[in-house]
């Protein structure tokens, strides 16, 4: 059926709101979304009372619905010859081909709001392709909007059991050989590896680079420089201790929102041993996104690496709170990653035609709202229950 949500304040973009709007949806796709609309006869229709309506957000980093079982079966360490000499370097992986949606493992994307992620195998130097896939309960295929995404780097060798690279400086090493054998074996047709082949298939893809340190910008620019080559930064959350050179390199940046706890200060003789630097950092991390924002960076915000599920909304209204404006906050969310992997006709704001990932709010979701419903790709997922009677109010009680 058509289903018809009225009543509702729609935030169709950032700069954009209908009050008292009307969302149409059909199977997975947005009919159309205004604030005077006819609404077709026998839709299903949902009067929202004023909740807010936002745009799914979207995850450019995970590993969800990647199955460790399968890894092993489509690494080169089992086809070594056809494929790179060195273990960490496998180009050739496609989280497409290994991805199985998981209900369970989606809900805690869902229940914070992210309707999508990019998915890919988080392990290696060379990590291949990571697929865009919503996050409903339909089979793996009918889940994925993007078979190759984008593709994955990083300065860790991971799981490899070859003992080089031991260092970064070697990492650094092999990744400038492989770039240059790549390049080689492009331009002379030279003898058949797969692992080559396949970056050089995948070049033109966005590609994304895990940092574990804000000292790694500059690693990384020099490469890029070197090669000429255009990278979106996954950074640690502490880039505002060398802000003006990430400036300077130019990468869009996907930022972690994983601020480190208050330090248990009860003890003093413990107290003591807290470093001055680490203090610094606790205090300064929940400004790095306002930092970021006042220097221009363009920057998305990613779920990763938050232990407790519960503190992604939190954090994210503690950086809204130390200055980070809400209009920035949602485009982090929503329509800068899908620029990022260029999905922004489908993705990223709520318009005709475009794919229907939202989700409904009490209020405010960067100051009080609950997230009542996420919708991904049409398919409704209940995270709290509204209550459809309101009780509040004064009453006489005889015994």
């Amino acid at each position: 059926p058509v289903y018809a949500l009225t009543n509702a304040t729609i935030f169709t973009s950032h700069n954009t709101v209908i009050k008292n709007g009307v969302l149409l949806i059909y199977d997975n796709i947005i009919i159309d979304v205004d604030s005077n609309l006819e609404i077709p006869q026998g839709a299903v229709i949902y009067d929202l009372k004023g909740d807010y309506i936002y745009p799914g957000f979207i995850d450019l980093f995970s590993d969800y619905g990647i199955a460790k079982s399968e890894i092993k079966k489509n690494t080169s360490q089992e086809n070594k010859d056809a494929y790179h000499w060195n273990y960490a370097i496998h180009p050739e992986f496609s989280a497409a081909k290994i991805f199985e949606s998981s209900s369970e493992n989606a809900k805690n994307y869902l229940n914070i709001g992210f309707t999508s992620v990019l998915t890919h195998h988080q392990d290696g130097i060379f990590r291949g392709t990571g697929s865009l896939v919503n996050l409903t309960n339909k089979l793996g295929n009918e889940n994925i909007i993007l078979n190759q995404g984008a593709t994955f780097y990083s300065f860790n060798k991971g799981s490899s059991k070859q003992r080089y690279p031991t260092s970064r400086m070697g990492s650094i090493a092999l990744i400038k050989q492989t770039l240059l054998d790549a390049e080689w074996h492009e331009n002379t047709n030279g003898n058949s590896n797969i692992s080559l082949s396949a970056y050089n298939s995948t070049k033109e893809l966005p590609k994304i680079f895990a940092l574990n340190t804000h000292l790694d910008y500059s690693r990384l620019f020099k490469i890029s420089d070197e090669f000429e080559i255009d990278f979106i930064a996954k950074g640690n959350g502490n880039e505002f201790l060398k802000i003006k050179e990430i400036k300077k390199t130019g990468f869009p940046i996907i930022v972690p929102i994983n601020f480190p706890k208050a330090y248990d200060v009860t003890n003093p003789e413990e107290a003591m041993g807290i470093n001055l630097s680490n203090l610094k950092n606790w205090e300064t991390a929940p400004f790095n996104l306002k930092i970021l924002e006042e220097n221009n960076i363009t920057f998305s915000i990613t779920a990763s690496e938050i232990k407790n599920n519960s503190d992604f909304i939190k954090n994210l209204r503690l950086a809204v709170s130390k200055g980070l404006s809400q209009s920035n906050a949602l485009d982090a969310l929503t329509i800068i990653p899908a620029k990022l992997i260029g999905v922004s006709n489908k993705l990223g704001t709520l318009e005709k035609n475009k794919i229907a990932n939202f989700i409904i709010c009490s209020s405010n979701i960067f100051v009080d709202g609950k997230i009542y419903e996420n919708w991904s790709a049409g398919k409704k997922n209940v995270i709290v229950k509204k209550a459809n009677h309101d009780f509040r109010g004064y009453y006489s009680f005889n015994s």
